[in-house]
Order: structure tokens, then C-alpha cells, then sequence
């Protein structure tokens, strides 16, 4: 973790004009010329309290660190954005400490057509490119936990909706303002996860196209066509999305997805070594969510609501239903805290009946 500290700060102290004085070379003469490089440091941290209650079962109730992250971010002779953000502490399956989570460089002269290449989010639903403090409740939907790389259903290791690749995209169809009518997004990924080399020759196909009708409102569909491997076994991700959004500002906000998923689960954990199957997952599964947050006080004070549903073999005999009720405070942009209360109603469990109370307390710099 130290290590990784170091680079962080060693990366912003040499490149950031607000830590150094900029050299004779980045000192160009036409004034009117973008800098060689600009580098900005930034990071959040998330502060969890979490009480569960289940009937014959022992109540969890325990205050813990869900996330740290820093990243280093800016540009490059103008054309070029990069990013490399760094988790250093939070609870993450299958990854021991600190860990890389996005390294990209970004060609963005155009806005019609720009090229990622590195490690980043891959191009599936709405909800996975959000930030946790802005997707605005305890956690993502299963929809994205399960389906989107974070948590992933085939044992694949946590990966928070990230992957290596190269991914193009663009807005199209600009009003008289420059507001675009059409956003698309499609890549080329290992299918592995992030941090991890590719173990075949094959490539996910992942992208997404919306259009956007009024300010603020997105219509969208997604597409992944993919294969996950472990051992010499391979697990074909059939994937696809149908997501809608509208948000006015940083206030009302209205978001809903479905997500269906097509193909085998792994029987066993990430580092388990497992390669046969679960057949009581089977090949099909799908999940959706619909959710609004709305403002009492604005940009200060919002109630929020979501019901979360997650069907693991695609069938109601092992469905997973959420209806979560909760508010958030700013204090200003940079502090927000936020109590969600959760009724859970799950098939899989013997008591399938169950209550959970969250308290997180976020901070960005």
C-alpha cells in the first residue's frame, strides 16, 4: 500500500503545476498552445456502518472501510485524456491490498469519434460507469453486481465492471446548443477482469447505443457477447441490456434496467481452481431495478427509493427482491451522508424474510 501511496503522489508532485513549477520545455512560447501536460490528484473515500437481521441467525452488525480510491487524471498535448486510479483500501473478492482499477489513455480530438485504450469500465449498462457516491445507495444493483463484471455470476473475481481492452465511442447528431442526440460505445476486452492478462486468443465484444430525445433523458440498449475462462474450461457470456434514465441537474433522478444473461456459472470461487459447472444456476439469468431519487431541499436533501430483483437461474424459485427506502444530507459536494433502510425477500434462503440498515459517510478530495 505504501508503495503504491508513493507512486501516487510521486506521479502528481512531478507532472501537477499546483505541486511543481513547470519546466523550460512545458514553457512553450505560443501562449496559445495547450500545455504538453496537465494532471490533476483526486480520490474519495466511503465509510460503511451496516446492521442485518435474520430470523435463527445471528444479526451482523459492524462498521467497516467500503472503499478508498486516488487517481491521477489530465491531458496530454490536448488530444489525449489519461487516468490511472488506484484502490487502496476496501474489501474486494479474489484481490489482496491495493490494486490498480482504471490505467487508460484516451484519444478525445473528436468528439464524434473517440479511441480508449487500458484498463476501464466495460461499455454495459447505465449504472456500472457511476461513480459509488453518485449511483446514490448502499450498492449497485444486482442487475450490474451480478451481471456487469462486478460480483459476476460465472466465479469470474471482482472487477468492479472493469476490463482490459480498447474500446470507441462518440456522441452524434448535435442540436442547435451542441446537446447530442446519439451516444455509442463498443470494445474489445480479454474477458478476464481487470489486472489479469488474457488466457486465449478470443475477445469480448461489449457496446452500447442510446439516444437522448429531451436534456437529460437517455433510451438505451446493450449488447456482450464474450467468454470467461478458468483452467482449459471456457464460459460463454451471452449478455444483453435495455436501460432508460432521466435526471434533471443533480436532483430528480429516475433510472430503471434489465438485464438478461445467457450461459453457465462456475461451481466454486475465483482461486478455488473449480472448473465444473453449478447446475443449480443453470444458463439463464436476469435482473432489473427501478429507482428515483428526488429532492426535498436542493442539492442538499433527497429521499430515495429502489426495488432490486435478481433471478439466478432465471426462474422465481431462487429470486432475490430488495425494496430499499433511504435519504442522503450534503453537506456540501464534497461530504454526503446517506442511510438506506433494506427489506429483503429472498428464495434461496430458508428464512427468506430478513431487514438491513445502512449508514455510509462519504468524503471526495
Amino acid at each position: 500500500m505504501k508503495k503504491i501511496l508513493t507512486i501516487v503522489a510521486a506521479m502528481a508532485m512531478s507532472f501537477s503545476p499546483a505541486f511543481a513549477e513547470p519546466s523550460e520545455a512545458e514553457q512553450a512560447p505560443d501562449a496559445g498552445k495547450a500545455p504538453v501536460l496537465t494532471t490533476k490528484l483526486s480520490g474519495f473515500v466511503m465509510g460503511e456502518y451496516n446492521y442485518t437481521s435474520q430470523k435463527n441467525a445471528s444479526p451482523t452488525n459492524t462498521f467497516s472501510l467500503r472503499m478508498a480510491r486516488m487517481q491521477v487524471a489530465g491531458k496530454i498535448l490536448g488530444d489525449f485524456d489519461y487516468r490511472l486510479q488506484v484502490q487502496v483500501s476496501g474489501t474486494t473478492t479474489g484481490i489482496s491490498g491495493p490494486h490498480i482499477v482504471d490505467a487508460y489513455v484516451e484519444w478525445v480530438k473528436y468528439k464524434e469519434f473517440c479511441v480508449r485504450v487500458g484498463e476501464f469500465k466495460r461499455a454495459f449498462t447505465f449504472e456500472n460507469p457511476m461513480n459509488p457516491i453518485d449511483q446514490g445507495f448502499y450498492g449497485y444493483s444486482m442487475a450490474v453486481s451480478k451481471l456487469a463484471g462486478m460480483n459476476d455470476r460465472v466465479g469470474e473475481h471482482a472487477s468492479n465492471g472493469r476490463d482490459l481492452g480498447l474500446q470507441f465511442q462518440g456522441d452524434l447528431f448535435p442540436d442547435h446548443s451542441g446537446r447530442a442526440w446519439v451516444h455509442y460505445q463498443i470494445g474489445l476486452y480479454n474477458g478476464q477482469g481487470i489486472n489479469i492478462k488474457d488466457v486465449n486468443s478470443q475477445k469480448d465484444l461489449i457496446g452500447g447505443i442510446w439516444v437522448m430525445p429531451l436534456p437529460g433523458m437517455r433510451l438505451g440498449v446493450f449488447g456482450w457477447n464474450g467468454r470467461y475462462q478458468r483452467g482449459d474450461v471456457r464460459v460463454p457470456r451471452k449478455r444483453y441490456a435495455i436501460s432508460g434514465e432521466y435526471k434533471t441537474g443533480s436532483d430528480w433522478q429516475f433510472r430503471s434496467e434489465y438485464v438478461h444473461s445467457y450461459g453457465p456459472a462456475f461451481n466454486g470461487a475465483y482461486g478455488s481452481g473449480i472448473t465444473t459447472f453449478n447446475e443449480v444456476l443453470g444458463n439463464k439469468s436476469d435482473a432489473w431495478y427501478a429507482q428515483v431519487i428526488a429532492p426535498v431541499i436542493k442539492n442538499v436533501f433527497h429521499v430515495k427509493a429502489r426495488y432490486d430483483v435478481y433471478r439466478d437461474n432465471g426462474a422465481w424459485d431462487r429470486c432475490y427482491s430488495a425494496y430499499d427506502l433511504g435519504c442522503d444530507y450534503q453537506f456540501t459536494k464534497n461530504l454526503v451522508i446517506s442511510a438506506i433502510y433494506s427489506y429483503v425477500h429472498d428464495r434461496r434462503l430458508e428464512n427468506r424474510n430478513y431487514s438491513m440498515a445502512d449508514l455510509q459517510v462519504s468524503f471526495r478530495f
